[in-house]
């Protein structure tokens, strides 16, 4: 696993720049710790912020899957940390049970990490050596609820043939389901467009549940969210760091 370079103070400065003036809550200091989850008031999104994608909203959420290509990204700067992810909870709650895989300019060059998250614990980074992700890898990323607390996260890269498959255990409400991007920092690497497919919700079309359609915003517009396509698909169109 690759060490991340830790970014206490651009991670403070991030926080601010995203959710003020509204006060976030407390996130992890370490690079390789910081929480793929909404920077808003009371620990949950309310709007873009640094999510950008669709959320469904509801109750008993079991399940959630979407594929994607990865994307070629280049770096803004050093600051530059982004992932696209599926997972339950985090809009309209303060957990959320998610996989993808991040993008990570600390080193001034992107390195892609394929990762998995119960917050509130810190994400798990996958080793790359035996979880290779590199550009152009079709990856299919599925969350779901097992019962009794536990939540399967599995992440295929089907290019390079690997598959992770772990269960986790945490109490949380399942009222939201997500197909999403996300930059921890507010910055974005410049990753083009990425292609968001089978979006699926509780085994049905994400669409079918009229999602809440979200661009994330660092006082600038820093992506630009597709209408869905058949239910789902949809794009992300990078506009800005």
């Amino acid at each position: 696993m690759r060490t991340f370079a830790i970014r206490v103070a651009t991670l403070a400065a991030a926080i601010t720049t995203i959710a003020a003036p509204i006060a976030p809550t407390t996130a992890a200091a370490a690079a390789q710790g910081l929480a793929f989850r909404p920077l808003s008031h009371s620990g949950y999104n309310i709007n873009g912020y640094n999510w950008g994608g669709y959320a469904a909203q509801g109750s008993g959420f079991t399940s959630v899957s979407a594929s994607w290509t990865e994307p070629n990204a280049s770096c803004n700067s050093s600051n530059d940390l982004y992932a696209p992810w599926v997972g339950i909870d985090g809009y309209g709650s303060s957990s959320v049970e998610q996989t993808g895989v991040a993008t990570d300019c600390s080193s001034g060059s992107p390195v892609d990490q394929a990762w998995y998250e119960m917050y509130p614990a810190n994400p798990v980074y996958l080793s790359t050596s035996s979880y290779p992700v590199r550009a152009g890898d079709t990856i299919n990323a599925s969350v779901t609820y097992a019962g009794s607390n536990r939540y399967t996260l599995k992440l295929n890269d089907s290019t390079r043939g690997w598959t992770y498959t772990t269960t986790k255990t945490l109490s949380a409400q399942r009222v939201s389901a997500e197909v999403i991007i996300e930059s921890p920092t507010g910055a974005y690497p410049n990753f083009g467009t990425l292609h968001f497919t089978n979006a699926t919700v509780n085994g049905a079309s994400l669409g079918s549940y009229s999602p809440v359609a979200m661009d994330p915003s660092n006082g600038a517009y820093e992506a630009r969210t597709s209408a869905l396509s058949g239910g789902t698909a949809f794009t992300e169109t990078y506009l800005t760091e």
